[in-house]
């Protein structure tokens, strides 16, 4: 700790909600060095309780930068919104010269010679990269360990799983390690670390954030997305995520400055229907749709109308279709390396288990596949024609223990993959439509869930209104900050 900035001073500085902190940064309130003394210093004092931050640079690297930033803002120059904030990537994207490991010892030393396209932006606004924030090994489960990192621990209680696979970004959000981090999102990615740590987490419709340039023709149900502790900090980093580019033929032309302006809503007569367990159809945790049905009054309290809602499309279709597009493109990634005997062994299960499964479709299948897909689309497009929102939790089940690697069963329904325990996440993946998680609340043992704000295609804008008008109704963040902040 630099002892020209006072330990209550960086305390002050990390509580800031990001647009605060953006406003302090270009007003000359606060330096960008203060702002990356501070950062860093709380990063020091926690991550190696919780192991979010990985790949750390060199402390020394990073005041130099800020240094530089702050020069640009006396004569006059700012980057854009994130001007001066110090921000680490989620390990599945690359920034240049950062190793993008992917979790994985395979690739523990691939240093990234370009950033993603949605890193450039985030690097184009003024962030500055400080390292990388910890995933499961290839994304793959929604529990963040790998044997590259190790464990990430969750920031309300350390014995208990962060989430995934955007779970080192989750843990640093909620214990001010970073002021908003990326995250990426196909099974659940954005949605469930976010419910496990009590933060927000936007899945964004498919082609809003541009993400990699290796495959552009056939539709990925894995997007990057924005997480942060405020709505209208998340709002913000869409606007410089989202956008067209000319690399991804499929990505959205709108303006994407409009998610950063003023979101203010009146949600009186909004239709609203809650989906829960989908008709007892997902085995659920003691207390988790009690606590998501609870959290649902708030709505009733700013006039929305929230009824009980059927999903009326079968459920299994939908998740076995899912379980194959997903092998397909899963296992198409990893086919290169699951052909190499020696690398093979160096995967874990359940990365050889999804290329094994793709080895059994043929092209028929996929087709059939992705043709429940389209229905189902068509079936959520009819739903949305009755409800303006739909609503499911985020997880089935609260944070688990850290050292366990998925869970084999909840109340007592065993489960048939590792991925299984998240399938109240795949409609909406299977929708192509976007979902914000939002805080629902604590169970009595002090665990954080959350639930989706589902809504229809290209609708994020309306999600971020009624997101915020939640967030102002409940303030959740604020309500039920993590023991470690206080210790």
């Amino acid at each position: 700790m630099d002892a020209a900035v006072p330990p209550s001073d960086l305390e002050d500085v990390v509580s800031l909600d990001a647009m605060a902190l953006s406003q302090a940064i270009h007003a000359r309130k606060l330096s960008c060095v203060a702002v990356m003394q501070a950062y860093l210093a709380q990063i020091e004092r926690l991550n190696p309780i919780v192991n979010a931050i990985v790949a750390l640079r060199e402390r020394a690297d990073c005041l130099k930068e800020a240094a530089a930033l702050d020069q640009e803002l006396a004569a006059g120059r700012s980057r854009g919104w994130m001007h001066g904030f110090p921000q680490a990537i989620k390990d599945l994207a690359a920034a240049q010269g950062f190793a993008t490991t992917q979790g994985s010892p395979l690739f523990k030393d691939q240093i990234a010679e370009a950033d993603a396209i949605f890193v450039a932006r985030m690097r184009a606004a003024g962030g500055v990269i400080i390292g990388k924030t910890n995933t499961p090994e290839f994304g793959l489960g929604s529990q963040t360990f790998n044997p590259v990192f190790g464990i990430t621990r969750n920031a309300y209680d350390q014995s208990r799983t962060a989430g995934g696979s955007s779970g080192g970004a989750a843990v640093a959000l909620a214990l001010r390690m970073l002021p908003v981090a990326d995250g990426s999102d196909h099974a659940g990615s954005l949605r469930n670390p976010a419910a496990f740590n009590n933060v927000l987490g936007l899945r964004p419709a498919y082609g809003r954030v541009p993400l990699g340039t290796e495959e552009v023709f056939i539709p990925q149900m894995g997007v990057a997305g924005p997480m942060a502790r405020k709505t209208r900090d998340l709002a913000a980093l869409l606007a410089v995520q989202a956008g067209y580019d000319p690399r991804v033929p499929f990505s959205i032309r709108d303006e994407p400055a409009g998610f950063a302006a003023p979101l203010a809503r009146d949600l009186t007569g909004l239709r609203i229907g809650w989906l829960g367990d989908l008709g007892g159809h997902l085995p659920m945790e003691q207390g988790v749709l009690a606590l998501c049905r609870q959290a649902l009054t708030a709505f009733e309290g700013l006039g929305a109308e929230v009824e009980d809602a059927a999903l009326g499309f079968d459920p299994e279709l939908v998740w076995t279709s899912w379980t194959k597009l997903r092998s397909w493109q899963v296992g198409a990634g990893l086919l290169p390396i699951y052909q190499d005997e020696a690398r093979r062994e160096r995967l874990k299960p359940e990365a050889r288990w999804e290329v094994e499964q793709g080895l059994k479709l043929s092209a028929y299948d996929v087709m059939q596949a992705s043709g429940v897909r389209s229905q189902f689309y068509q079936h959520v497009r009819g739903l949305f024609a009755r409800y303006d929102l739909l609503v499911l939790p985020s997880a089935q089940l609260f944070p688990f223990a850290a050292e366990t690697h998925w869970p084999r069963e909840i109340a007592g329904r065993r489960m048939d993959t590792y991925h299984r325990w998240m399938e109240t996440v795949i409609p909406v993946t299977m929708s192509g439509c976007p979902a914000l998680n939002v805080p629902a609340g604590f169970n009595e043992q002090g665990l954080p869930m959350g639930m989706q704000l589902w809504g229809p295609n290209q609708s994020e804008r309306l999600l971020l209104e009624i997101g915020q008008a939640y967030e102002d109704a409940t303030g959740w963040v604020d309500k039920r900050r993590p023991g470690l902040l206080a210790s």
